[in-house]
């Protein structure tokens, strides 16, 4: 195993309902892997930090409220990455990737279906989480 993820570790941050923190989502993401020494698949950990961020404010957030960004990497090579809101809605939908190809939007779920090893949502109260994981590390 990498020698990175020996330690589990796990960093979190909180953002606005504000498209502009989708950026900076992204760059803490892109930071805290640099910090933990991972360089292995960070253009996919950040294309779906991306869609799930922006899912967050777009579909998760209500007004006035954020959403959490938590990364955690695991010992066993595993990075998981958590987007935590706190809006009511039908988890079944957030369930099953958007399949409209000739659609403007709603392709977000389906990239991430595609590009991460893992994903999947849960509840919390209040709200939900949408997390996807990759394995790292092995490049």
């Amino acid at each position: 195993m990498n020698e990175q993820l020996q330690q589990a570790h796990t960093r979190e941050a909180f953002y606005r309902r504000d498209r502009r923190s989708v950026a900076l989502a992204r760059e803490f993401t892109r930071n805290t892997l640099a910090e933990w020494g991972i360089t292995d698949r960070t253009d996919d950990v950040l294309l779906c930090v991306s869609e799930l961020a922006t899912n967050a404010i777009l579909h998760g957030v209500p007004p006035g409220r954020g959403y959490a960004l938590r990364l955690c990497g695991h010992r066993d090579g595993v990075l998981r990455v958590e987007v935590r809101d706190s809006g009511t809605g039908d988890l079944r939908k957030v369930n099953t990737p958007y399949r409209d190809l000739d659609a403007d939007s709603g392709r977000g779920l389906l990239l991430v279906s595609v590009v991460a090893d893992k994903w999947g949502v849960g509840e919390r109260a209040p709200g939900k989480v949408v997390w996807c994981e990759f394995v790292v590390g092995q490049g």
